[in-house]
C-alpha cells in the first residue's frame, strides 16, 4: 500500500544536532576541551523558537559554494565529522577548531586519534563567539542547520561580515538512492579548500567502499521505539538513510514518502513487514543495545519479521543521517543484516 506522511516533523539533521545539544547542556564538555583563551568554552544555547526551540518559520537557506581568492588557511568545523573530511582531504593542518565533538565517536584507530588532536572550541553546536575567536577564514559543517538554527550559532551573513567564508552540506530535495549528498559535500569542500585532486580520490574511495547491492528486502530505520497511540517515525526518500539502505540491497519501507522524516501508522509498518530494523543510535539517552531492546519489546513491532528473527542492527546517527567518511560503514552493517534476512 502507498505510504504517505501523516504529520510534519523536524528534519533528521535537526534531531541529530539536538542530540549533541542535549549532551552539551547536560554539562558534558569532554576531557581537555578548551576555548581560544584556554578556558572551558561556553556552549551555544537551545534551538530557536520563542524561548529555546528551533525557528520553524522556514528551513535555513543553503549556503552557496564560496569561491575564495585563495585557499583558506584557518578552518573551523561545526562538527567533528566535517573535521574528518578536512583531514582526509589533506588539509588537517589548517584546522583551528571544531564544535560538536560527539560526531567523532564512531571513528576508531588512526582516524579517531587524528580527530582527537583537533581543538574543541565548543562542546555543543558552535557558539558564535567561540567560532569568531578562532579567527577562521572558512567555517564548514555537515548540515545546513548548523548555521542560525540554534541560539548562539553564527549565521552565514555574520560570518561573511567578518570576512569568513561559510559552506555547509545542503539536504536533498529529491529521492536519494546512493551517497550523492556526501559526494556533493566532498566535491564542493575540496574545491573550496583548493584540494580538487584529493577530493576526486576521496570520492573514488567512498564509492568503492560503499559498493552497490541489488535487492528489495524491506527495511525501516527507527531512532526510538514506537508506543501505543503514536505514529512510527522513520526516514523518507529524500534522506541520506534512504540512499544507504538502497546501496545495502534494501528497500526503505517509507521510500514513497518524499521527505526527510516520515511518519507512518502501525498498520502501514505491519503491512510492509520489514525484515530488517535499523536502530539509529545517538538521538536519545539510550545506548544502542538499550534501543534495540526497546524496539524488540514494542507491541507495535512484534508482528514484523525483523523482530521475530532478531534482525535489528545498530547504526550511529552520525554516519547514517548526514555526510560522513563512515557512510560506507553504515552501508556494510545494513547489508549484513539484509543478507541475513534472505
Amino acid at each position: 500500500m502507498p505510504l504517505t506522511s501523516r504529520i510534519v516533523a523536524l528534519p533528521t539533521a535537526v534531531l541529530a544536532l539536538s542530540a549533541v545539544a542535549a549532551c552539551a547542556s547536560a554539562g558534558s564538555t569532554g576531557a581537555g576541551v578548551t576555548g581560544s583563551s584556554g578556558a572551558t568554552p561556553k556552549s551555544s544555547g537551545g534551538m530557536k523558537a520563542g524561548g529555546g526551540g528551533m525557528n520553524m518559520s522556514a528551513a535555513p537557506a543553503c549556503t552557496p559554494v564560496p569561491k575564495p581568492a585563495a585557499a583558506p588557511r584557518r578552518i573551523v568545523t561545526m562538527d567533528a565529522g566535517a573535521a574528518a573530511f578536512v583531514q582526509r582531504l589533506g588539509a588537517g593542518d589548517r584546522l583551528v577548531g571544531t564544535a560538536a565533538p560527539d560526531f567523532r565517536s564512531a571513528f576508531t584507530g588512526e582516524a579517531r586519534a587524528a580527530l582527537d588532536t583537533v581543538r574543541v572550541i565548543d562542546p555543543g553546536r558552535g557558539n558564535r563567539e567561540a567560532v569568531l575567536a578562532a579567527k577562521p577564514d572558512l567555517v564548514t559543517g555537515i548540515s545546513v542547520y548548523e548555521l542560525d538554527s540554534f541560539d548562539g550559532n553564527p549565521t552565514a551573513d555574520q560570518l561573511r561580515q567578518n570576512g569568513i567564508a561559510a559552506y555547509v552540506a545542503c539536504p536533498s530535495t529529491s529521492p536519494v538512492t546512493d551517497l550523492t549528498p556526501t559526494y556533493k559535500y566532498v566535491n564542493d569542500l575540496a574545491a573550496v579548500i583548493g584540494r580538487p585532486s584529493a577530493g576526486s580520490q576521496v570520492l573514488a574511495q567512498l564509492t568503492q567502499q560503499a559498493g552497490h547491492r541489488s535487492g528489495d528486502t524491506p527495511v525501516v530505520a527507527l531512532s526510538a521505539a514506537p508506543t501505543g497511540g503514536q505514529g512510527i517515525s522513520t526516514r523518507g526518500s529524500t534522506s541520506l538513510a534512504n540512499g544507504i539502505i538502497t546501496l545495502a540491497g534494501g528497500r526503505n519501507i517509507a521510500s514513497s514518502v518524499r521527505s526527510d522524516l516520515a511518519q507512518l501508522s502501525a498498520e502501514q509498518v505491519s503491512v510492509a513487514n520489514p525484515k530488517v530494523i535499523v536502530a539509529v543510535s545517538g538521538l536519545g539517552p539510550q545506548t544502542g543495545s538499550e534501543l534495540v531492546e526497546a524496539i524488540t519489546a514494542s507491541p507495535l513491532l512484534q508482528s514484523t519479521e525483523a523482530v521475530r528473527s532478531g534482525n535489528v542492527v545498530v547504526v550511529p546517527q552520525s554516519i547514517l543521517l548526514s555526510p560522513s567518511l563512515l557512510n560506507s560503514q553504515a552501508v556494510s552493517t545494513i547489508a549484513d543484516a539484509v543478507a541475513k534476512a534472505k
